[in-house]
């Protein structure tokens, strides 16, 4: 019986080049972003708020982040028909708003992104833009 498993962990250094991806694609498309980075716990790594962008957005890619490392998927994957029952059940912890994605290392998950202030597209971008960044 195994009691203890090693986890991969993303490092400071790994947070802000994310950041500074996801910061960089956003003023390429002209979009202020809210940025969120959260471990495979949830907890917030890493997060900014672009001048311009919406500070509401904030509270969504927070919940898109937390969504992304929970399930191990983008937020978009999320059956439709469940959608709004889930988000219920967990008072708007999950969500299935585009612009979560999950970090993955070696087949684990290590956490989420949250991307909001812009078009479902342009989240999306932003955090694949991100995920680059890792290699």
């Amino acid at each position: 019986m195994q009691l203890i498993q090693t986890a991969n962990t993303l490092t400071h250094n790994g947070v802000m080049a994310m950041l500074s991806a996801g910061i960089s694609k956003a003023e390429e498309i002209g979009q202020p972003q809210c940025i969120v980075i959260v471990d495979a716990s949830g907890e917030v790594l890493g997060e900014i708020r672009m001048t311009g962008a919406k500070f509401l957005s904030r509270k969504s890619a927070l919940a898109k982040a937390r969504t992304a490392a929970s399930t191990g998927a983008e937020t978009t994957a999320i059956p439709e028909p469940v959608r709004f029952q889930i988000a219920a059940a967990t008072g708007g912890a999950i969500t299935a708003l585009p612009g979560g994605l999950p970090i993955f290392y070696h087949g684990s998950v290590m956490g989420g992104i949250g991307v909001g202030s812009g078009s479902g597209e342009q989240d999306i971008a932003v955090g694949r833009a991100m995920l680059a960044a890792l290699g």
